[in-house]
């Protein structure tokens, strides 16, 4: 049987998130900051060739924008701020190897996430 292919990225990402602080949310009334996965255009060929699940995402940089920038206007409809993470082909696939992860989507959501609350004490 064959593996249904799930698109990944910014959505994945947020799901987390959301997940991670939830709670918090209902408890203070605060909007959310919430982490989305971000390519530069010059980086989005390379870094498909790098993902392990690059089949999962749009062939094009304009595709995937696209898709990235209305989840961003729908998570800001909600009332949450964005925090773009940008994904870059020189430093990502170190962080992966010193965390012994796969470069998938699972991985670029958990530093997107880790990003996030890093900033989320500087803000």
């Amino acid at each position: 049987m064959a593996k249904k292919k799930t698109p990944t990225g910014s959505g994945k990402t947020v799901a987390k998130m959301k997940k991670k602080t939830v709670a918090k949310q209902e408890t203070t009334g605060q909007p959310m900051i919430q982490a989305l996965v971000w390519y530069k255009e010059e980086h989005y060929p390379q870094l498909l060739a790098l993902f392990d699940d690059a089949e999962l995402l749009p062939p094009t940089y304009r595709q995937w924008l696209i898709r990235a920038e209305e989840k961003k206007a729908e998570i800001e409809a909600g009332g949450d701020q964005v925090i773009k993470v940008f994904i870059d082909p020189e430093t990502f696939p170190e962080w992966c190897r010193q965390k012994n992860l796969p470069m998938d989507a699972n991985s670029r959501s958990t530093l997107a996430i880790e990003v996030a609350q890093a900033r989320s004490f500087i803000l």
